[in-house]
C-alpha cells in the first residue's frame, strides 16, 4: 500500500524526517521540561483539546493528569496497531520516528515516568527497524531524557487494546483484562501507566513546540487538529493521508485521485466501525460529531471504499469470521455469540441461511452487545448491524438465489490468517 499525506494538512507527515538530522532540520529540538513544568504542558494539551488517535478519542490531558504524580509511573507508546485495514501507525513510525520519540519523552517528563516502553507489532518489520535505529541515534547524541525500551507485541487484533497491552507487558497474554482498575490507576508493574497511541504522542510533540492555538488552526472548533487515515478500496491512490478533522469524504477522495469504479458503500472506522451507504457517504464529513448519529466514528482511521462489483455480504462475513477467531475467549458473548453471528453471516453469503436467520441475528446481537468482558463483542456487533442495514437488498438476494458474482471476486478488506499481519 502506498503512503501519502495531503499537502494541505501535512503536519505529522510534513516532510522527510526519518533520520535525526532530517527531523531536527524540519522540526528543531523538542523542549525539555524542567521540574515542575509538567502541569503547564498538560494545560496546553487541554487547551488544544487533543484527543486520543487510537480509536477511543479520550482527552489526552485528562490521562496525563491522572498519571502525573503517581508512584513510579510508566509511559507506554502504543504502536501495536492490531486493525488489519490500518497502516497509519506503521507509516508514522517509519517516516517520523523522532516525532513519536519526542512525544513519548515529553509525556514521560510530564508525568514523572522513569521509562518509556515503545510497543510495535511483530509483523511491522520496517517500523521496528526504523524505531531501533532512531533510538540508537538518540542514545548516541545523549538525547534520551529517560530510557526507551522497544517492545515487540504479538500479531493479533486485541494486542493493541490498552489493558491487553499492559497485561502483555506484565508477562501475561495480550488479552483485555476485566476493569477497573484502569492502567492509569494500576498498570505496568502495578504502577500508574500512561498508554497513548503513537499518533497522539506525535501531536503532543508538536503542541509542545508550537502551542495550542497553532494546533487548533486545523480541524474544527469542536474537534481540532489533524488525523491520519488509511484509505483503501476503489480509489486511485490508496494509502495513508493526513486530514484536518472535518474534511469531507468528497475532498479526501479527490486528493486520492477519485474513485476508480462505481461505489456501493464506505466502511468508516475499521472492523469496529460501520458501513455507510453511498447516498449518505457522498456528503460524509470526517469527524465524530457528524459520524456518531450514523452509528459510526473515525475509530482507527480506516476508510474503505467498496465498489459495486464487490459483495458486501461476503466481505462482511469474512470480517466477522476473523473477529470471532480473534476474540479473547474470556466470556460467553465472545466465545459463543460472535461465532454464532459469524456463522449466520457465512450461511447468508452462501445462500444456506435458516428460515429464522433474521430473528436469530436480532436476538444474538442483543444478547452480545454490552455483555462482554471487553469491548470486542460491541465492536463486532456494530459492524454486523451496519452490514445488515446497508446491504439489506443483497442479503435478500443471497437468501433467494445463493452467492452472487461478487462473492467469487477478489476480496477487498484484508483478513489475515492468525499471526500473519501486513508488514
Amino acid at each position: 500500500m502506498s503512503a501519502t499525506a495531503t499537502s494541505t494538512a501535512a503536519r505529522l507527515l510534513a516532510g522527510p524526517a526519518r533520520t535525526l538530522p532530517q527531523h531536527l532540520e524540519l522540526h528543531g529540538e523538542a523542549p525539555v521540561l524542567a521540574r515542575g513544568e509538567g502541569p503547564a504542558l498538560i494545560d496546553w494539551v487541554a487547551r488544544a483539546d487533543l484527543r486520543g488517535r487510537g480509536g477511543a478519542g479520550f482527552p489526552t490531558a485528562a490521562k496525563l493528569a491522572a498519571v502525573a504524580g503517581g508512584r513510579g509511573p510508566f509511559v507506554v507508546a502504543n504502536g501495536a496497531e492490531g486493525e488489519p485495514a490500518s497502516a497509519k501507525d506503521r507509516r508514522l513510525l517509519e517516516s517520523s520516528p523522532h516525532l513519536v520519540l519526542d512525544g513519548a519523552l515529553l509525556a514521560a517528563q510530564t508525568v514523572g515516568a522513569g521509562q518509556v516502553l515503545l510497543c510495535v507489532r511483530q509483523g511491522a518489520v520496517d517500523a521496528l527497524e526504523t524505531m531501533r535505529v532512531a533510538i540508537s541515534e538518540r542514545a548516541a547524541q545523549r538525547m534520551l531524557q529517560v530510557p526507551v525500551e522497544l517492545v515487540v507485541t504479538p500479531n493479533s487484533y486485541l494486542a493493541g487494546e490498552e489493558s491487553a497491552l499492559v497485561r502483555f507487558l506484565n508477562g501475561g497474554p495480550a488479552k483485555p483484562t476485566f476493569v477497573p482498575p484502569r492502567p492509569y490507576e494500576r498498570g505496568v508493574g502495578r504502577r500508574p501507566t500512561l498508554v497513548q497511541n503513537v499518533e497522539t504522542l506525535a501531536h503532543l510533540a508538536l503542541i509542545a513546540r508550537y502551542g495550542p492555538a497553532w494546533f487548533r488552526e486545523a480541524g474544527t472548533d469542536r474537534e481540532p487538529g489533524t488525523a491520519l487515515v488509511t484509505l483503501s478500496g476503489a480509489v486511485g491512490s490508496p494509502g495513508v493521508y493526513e486530514i484536518g478533522l472535518g474534511t469531507s469524504l468528497r475532498d479526501l477522495l479527490a486528493a486520492a485521485g477519485a474513485t476508480t469504479a462505481p461505489v456501493r458503500a464506505v466502511l468508516v472506522g475499521g472492523y469496529f466501525g460501520s458501513w455507510i451507504e453511498l447516498g449518505v457517504a457522498r456528503d460524509l464529513v470526517l469527524h465524530e460529531e457528524h459520524l456518531r448519529p450514523l452509528g459510526g466514528g473515525l475509530g482507527s482511521g480506516v476508510i474503505a471504499v467498496l465498489p459495486q462489483q464487490a459483495c458486501g455480504v461476503a466481505e462482511s462475513a469474512r470480517v466477522l469470521r476473523y473477529l470471532a477467531a480473534e476474540a479473547a475467549g474470556q466470556c460467553g458473548p465472545c466465545t459463543y455469540g460472535l461465532a454464532a453471528i459469524a456463522g449466520a453471516f457465512t450461511d447468508l453469503a452462501n445462500g444456506q441461511a435458516s428460515p429464522t436467520v433474521d430473528e436469530d441475528l436480532e436476538r444474538w446481537n442483543w444478547l452480545v452487545h454490552g455483555r462482554g468482558a471487553c469491548h470486542h463483542p460491541n465492536g463486532a456487533v456494530r459492524f454486523a448491524t451496519s452490514a445488515l442495514r446497508v446491504f439489506a437488498d443483497e442479503f435478500e438476494q443471497h437468501r433467494r438465489h445463493g452467492p452472487c458474482p461478487g462473492c467469487t471476486g477478489r476480496a477487498m478488506l484484508p483478513v489475515p490468517a492468525h499471526g500473519e499481519y501486513p508488514r
